[in-house]
């Protein structure tokens, strides 16, 4: 009989088959794993990459008003200007070719990467006006 196994732990998936071998001996063959990426996978992906991408804004804003004397205020506008994706298999197993690439290979061939630029503005607020609400 055959068993197919869908993990979404490698560490997990490495403990099984080690099991599975242990407990089971040459009586057990485990075929290489196939790597992909479900759709709701990339869309988190996604989404982690524009959060960042607006934190990382926020924060070089921050330095620059503190270099000016100033104190960033509330975001007016964030706009996703470019979203890029590259790199992994999205929602589907890996061709017989791969049979004969490394588990590094077939790692590297599944990863998927993705990049965001931002456009945002901010409010910015002078040291007058913060000592103002102060007092």
């Amino acid at each position: 009989s055959q068993v197919c196994i869908i993990f979404s732990d490698f560490g997990k998936m490495q403990n099984v088959c080690n099991l599975l071998i242990e407990k089971l001996g040459t009586s057990v063959t485990i075929n290489p794993p196939h790597f992909y990426h479900t759709p709701e996978a990339i869309d988190t992906l996604r989404r982690q990459v524009c959060v960042t991408a607006v934190g990382n804004t926020r924060r070089k804003a921050q330095e620059v008003c503190r270099l000016f004397g100033q104190a960033l205020g509330k975001p007016l506008l964030i706009k996703e200007e470019e979203t890029k994706e590259w790199g992994g298999h999205i929602d589907s197993h890996l061709s017989h070719s791969a049979d004969s690439q490394t588990l590094q290979e077939r790692i590297r061939n599944a990863t998927a990467y993705a990049s965001c630029r931002v456009f945002a503005v901010f409010e910015i607020k002078g040291k007058e006006n913060r000592r103002n609400k102060l007092l």
